[in-house]
């Protein structure tokens, strides 16, 4: 189930998963999704990163917080369906559907 959380910015927050992985093993992960590009990745290099990515015209981030990787769509009215498709693709390695 997608989440509808808008951001002050006006990005959708729409998906939580565990952060049961490192980092870059989702950033590898996400990049293995078909049509995406990993456009930026920050990290301090042991606690906190952000991943944006492109896909179908649609810019993403994910960062993580408490415990969770957090998603976001910079277009709050992206199609569900893609958003549905970025879920279901992270989820296989983060061990969740």
């Amino acid at each position: 189930m997608l989440l509808d959380d808008r951001t002050d910015d006006g990005s959708r927050k729409f998906a939580e998963l565990p952060e049961c992985h490192p980092f870059e093993l989702l950033r590898d992960h996400i990049a293995s999704l078909r049509g995406a590009v990993v456009t930026d990745f920050l990290t301090d290099g042991t606690v906190e990163v952000w991943i944006d990515f492109a896909l179908e015209g649609e810019e993403f981030t994910v960062n993580n917080q408490l415990g969770e990787f957090w998603f976001f769509v910079k277009n709050p009215d992206a199609p569900d369906a893609l958003l549905h498709r970025v879920v279901k693709h992270c989820a296989r390695l983060l061990n969740r559907s």
